[in-house]
């Protein structure tokens, strides 16, 4: 999901989050109470998948500052415990290494390879598949 650059992308993004398979969060600067960016669950299934799809990006002056990080970390920590989910998956262009860095920063594993998996800016686009599952219960 690409963030919104306008009030419409901006209201039909609203819509799509607003769904029963999708959930939308912002990153905030604590210090500053700006929006840092934003991380989203798509696909969401429930049943014996109990799994989605996590989108996410730092907005500028915020990229590289661990705010990404950061946010990630406490959607996964809510995915995982008050949403009951079991299992994320990112899926990232090879060449953006600044989301590859957050996946692994945060304990996703590179499960595989995509070609042509996403339409964005006019071309498909090849991705890599990250997952990252709930810790089992001791």
């Amino acid at each position: 999901m690409v963030a919104p650059g306008s009030p419409e992308e901006y209201d039909s993004y609203l819509r799509r989050i607003r769904r029963r398979d999708s959930a939308g969060y912002l990153i905030c600067d604590r210090a500053s109470g700006e929006i840092a960016g934003y991380v989203n669950i798509s696909g969401i299934v429930l049943g014996a998948l109990r799994g989605g799809f996590l989108g996410y990006a730092a907005f500028r002056p915020y990229s590289g500052t661990g705010h990404a990080s950061a946010g990630v970390a406490l959607v996964i920590d809510h995915a995982f415990t008050t949403v009951g989910l079991h299992r994320l998956e990112a899926n990232i262009q090879p060449g953006n290494e600044p989301s590859r860095r957050v996946a692994r920063k945060l304990g996703f594993r590179l499960e595989g390879f995509s070609p042509d998996y996403l339409f964005i800016d006019g071309a498909w686009r090849d991705h890599e598949r990250w997952a990252i599952t709930a810790p089992t219960p001791a």
